[in-house]
């Protein structure tokens, strides 16, 4: 049988999601709360609207993601320099949960890579982001 890429790479990207789903539940978040928390934890101090942008989702959907979180003390909202906006930051158990989130997505890709040898790791890890880049 042929092999149909695309439908390959969004079984890949499905199942991804799947155990991140699962790994969320076990701290009592959904899939987009955890979503919200990788990406603060990679650049923390963006804006609702900038994050809004980043999870392709309106800014009342970031706002009450956020809400939640901080009721679980996981995120916060602080002033910045704008008088207008706030900027989003984790909190100390925010920041202890999106580190074991690191953690289970190193895992995740491991067991993703599993079989495949390092000269193919070293082209997906070029050909991936090359591909992100030509569709955006």
């Amino acid at each position: 049988m042929k092999h149909d890429t695309l439908v390959e790479l969004y079984d890949v990207a499905r199942l991804i999601r799947t155990r991140f789903d699962r790994w969320a539940r076990t701290y009592g978040m959904t899939r987009a709360q955890g979503v919200i928390l990788a990406r603060l934890s990679r650049r923390p101090g963006m804006t609702q609207n900038e994050m809004a942008a980043q999870c392709e989702v309106e800014p009342i959907t970031v706002g009450r993601l956020v809400d939640r979180l901080a009721e679980a003390g996981g995120a916060a909202r602080e002033a910045c320099d704008d008088k207008r906006a706030v900027v989003l930051v984790l909190t100390k158990a925010g920041t202890k949960v999106a580190e074991r989130l690191l953690e289970g997505r190193r895992r995740s890709l491991a067991r993703a890579l599993v079989g495949i040898g390092a000269a193919d790791r070293k082209v997906l890890e070029r050909l991936v982001p090359q591909m992100l880049n030509n569709l955006v």
